[in-house]
């Protein structure tokens, strides 16, 4: 699929970063493309994450984000990503709440979960960024092509998750929503309290069950998630004032992130003896917070690439010196390198994904050629970026097939080859318009 554009861009990138780094490049670029993506009977595109048969909206988006640099260009590449969101927002309305997908309304997946299941979701961990990401991908095509095709219920996917937003601001007494696992393989996969969660204290802040990587939050209020849903809110206004002519819907996304934001600013941070007042990965509202990062997106360390924030931000600035070291329980440095893994995968275990985060929010070239140097030497000779690694031993790795990883690699590399384009909306007529 594609093949042209990925031959073209590999082409560009070897010419410009050399061959080593080019054939991992190629590979990495043509795997997603061709490998995770099923055309559907409704003109919709359904994507695996890699090995496990079923659509995350979180790793559908992120699995996309280097190809969207060349969606102005080629109609065909267009009109793939538009598929794809047009699938997100409909799986969005059958349940909000759930994080994964079936391809097909199979009860396949997890559904002996205790929770309000539907056989169209293969699982439902509420995570926040779960409802970012398919804002952030129906937006980034608009203001990349012009193209207003796959808005169609755009306004009710956004409308849904500024309610959800606001009933999870007060989850202790607002909301419904329940998860238990039976016989769960680690404590982070199932809710504590009869699947009702941690308990917090209202905050203006909005509440997750789950974090980005699948685990269960320890506070409830988890700040990357958070400062994630205040961009993405930013998105929904613009889009509802200059596409959908929806100014009450503006108003409300507008308000949302402004509060939501404050209350980031005023709750979301601690004081730290090594490194002054830096972000929280968690809070609960009544005062316990948790400083870590997980190599996941969103994170701490991804905030500027998320837009939340300027690199060199000096909030973000101490917040990332905190997690780039051992304050982070998450970091790890050993014979192979160093950076963040996660709870979700073994100790020592670091993440290509948060290499390439760390990259791309980076202003030093010497670390940014490092973190190229180290993405490049621990593929254990498959050309793939892994879920995670050994950082003793690049040769143990977990997911041999992880379609996320690859994209945050090409992301970082198109980066450093100059071809990462800056968003440029583009007015078009005819086929993509409303």
């Amino acid at each position: 699929m594609h093949a042209d554009l990925v031959g073209r861009v590999a082409q560009q990138v070897e010419d410009r970063m050399g061959s080593a780094v080019g054939a991992v490049f190629a590979n990495c670029f043509a795997n997603t493309l061709s490998t995770t993506m099923t055309a559907m009977p409704d003109g919709t595109t359904f994507m695996v994450t890699g090995d496990i048969p079923a659509m995350w909206l979180r790793d559908s988006t992120a699995q996309l984000t280097p190809y969207l640099h060349f969606v102005a260009e080629d109609q065909a590449l267009a009109d793939t990503v538009a598929s794809v969101s047009r699938r997100q927002l409909e799986y969005v309305l059958i349940d909000p709440y759930a994080n994964a997908f079936n391809r097909a309304p199979d009860g396949a997946g997890h559904a002996d979960d205790a929770t309000t299941m539907d056989p169209w979701v293969w699982e439902r961990k509420y995570e926040i960024d779960s409802l970012c990401y398919p804002i952030r991908l129906a937006y980034d095509l608009w203001e990349r092509t012009g193209r207003t095709d796959h808005l169609d219920r755009f306004a009710e996917v956004a409308g849904a998750a500024i309610a959800l937003w606001t009933v999870e601001q007060d989850h202790e007494t607002g909301s419904s929503y329940r998860f238990e696992r039976p016989d769960p393989l680690l404590p982070s996969d199932t809710l504590v309290r009869q699947g009702r969660g941690p308990r917090t204290v209202r905050t203006g802040l909005t509440w997750s069950a789950f974090r980005p990587s699948d685990d269960a939050t320890t506070l409830g209020f988890n700040i990357p998630g958070n400062a994630f849903a205040v961009t993405e809110l930013r998105h929904v206004a613009e889009l509802a004032t200059a596409v959908l002519d929806d100014a009450d819907l503006a108003r409300r996304a507008t308000a949302l992130a402004d509060e939501i934001d404050h209350a980031i600013r005023t709750h979301g941070v601690l004081d730290h003896p090594d490194h002054g007042t830096v972000l929280a990965y968690e809070v609960d509202g009544a005062g316990a917070s948790l400083l870590m990062d997980d190599a996941n997106v969103p994170s701490l360390l991804s905030l500027p690439f998320l837009g939340w924030c300027d690199p060199d931000d000096a909030l973000y600035r101490r917040t990332r010196a905190a997690v780039l070291s051992p304050t982070n329980p998450s970091w790890f440095s050993g014979a192979a390198g160093s950076g963040i893994g996660s709870p979700h995968t073994p100790g020592r275990n670091v993440w290509p994904i948060a290499l390439a985060v760390q990259g791309l929010t980076a202003t030093d070239p010497d670390e940014r050629a490092l973190l190229l140097r180290q993405l490049c030497a621990t593929h254990a000779g498959t050309e793939l970026m892994h879920e995670s690694f050994d950082v003793d031993d690049p040769t143990t790795y977990t997911r041999p097939w992880f379609s996320w990883a690859n994209a945050m690699f090409c992301e970082f590399v198109l980066d450093l080859a100059g071809l990462r384009a800056a968003p440029v909306r583009v007015p078009v007529s005819g086929r993509g318009t409303r």
